[in-house]
């Protein structure tokens, strides 16, 4: 008898629930996936802003769901001289080692970084504006950086160094993005700061061995090389050198890009 009891609440319960079921409003339960299903979720976009820098990056997103997605940029920069070179020469003015350095100076890089992106807007599926938390992997190379030492006879000796540098930060990006037409969106990132912690190690073998005078003229060199809010660490022997750097990362991701729908 108490197991009846028991039954008879239970069977009400979910004769109550199918009911409420069977009577909500045609096509309401059916309506969000309807409109997720005609709205291609993968994405595959440039960055244009980065071309004039001589960067080649991409993204690829793909919508999870109305408010959320996730996305992979990747960005590639092949060896060669600073971007806005003569422009950065005009900065720096006539400081003879530090325009010396600058004009011999090539670099390559590479970036990854993985988002999560929560759109604000109530259509969503990848449209409007949206708030991304991100972590960012960089890397950059140098085979080409020169520094000028006296040799102690009135001339000057170069040594040439080479290495990397790698950083790790996270930050959040405020952007918006739109459709143009049915396949083609806009990506603009509005503005992206991250900041975190960076490291580098390069090296250098003199052509020939550096006497002690010549060993200190080239430490000086090294030491006196100004980046703000960086520890160094140099080491100069007769064969060569090595500096060592490490600090504070950081920087801000901002530009357009545009991609196609799939």
């Amino acid at each position: 008898m108490k197991q009846r009891l028991f039954l008879l609440p239970a069977l009400i319960l979910f004769s109550c629930l199918q009911l409420t079921a069977q009577d909500q409003p045609e096509g309401t339960e059916t309506k969000e996936p309807a409109e997720k299903n005609t709205i291609p979720m993968n994405m595959i976009k440039v960055n244009l802003t980065s071309l004039p820098l001589k960067q080649y990056a991409l993204q690829y997103e793909r919508v999870l769901s109305r408010k959320f997605s996730f996305a992979l940029g990747v960005r590639v920069m092949p060896e060669s001289t600073l971007p806005f070179k003569q422009a950065i020469l005009d900065a720096v003015g006539d400081d003879p080692d530090t325009r010396d350095v600058l004009e011999t100076f090539q670099m390559s890089n590479l970036a990854i970084t993985p988002e999560f992106r929560f759109y604000l807007s109530k259509r969503g599926y990848g449209r409007g504006f949206y708030l991304a938390p991100f972590y960012r992997y960089a890397s950059y190379k140098t085979s080409q950086l020169e520094f000028d030492y006296d040799d102690g006879g009135g001339g000057t000796e170069t040594i040439n160094m080479t290495g990397k540098l790698t950083s790790h930060t996270g930050g959040l990006l405020l952007g918006a993005q739109w459709p143009l037409g049915k396949r083609l969106v806009l990506d603009w990132w509005i503005l992206g700061p991250h900041y975190g912690t960076g490291n580098g190690l390069f090296n250098g073998i003199s052509s020939q061995t550096m006497t002690p005078a010549e060993q200190d003229d080239l430490r000086t060199e090294l030491e006196d090389l100004d980046i703000p809010l960086t520890n160094k660490k140099v080491v100069v022997t007769a064969n060569g050198a090595s500096l060592e750097l490490d600090g504070p990362w950081g920087g801000i991701r901002a530009g357009f890009s545009l991609g196609i729908r799939f």
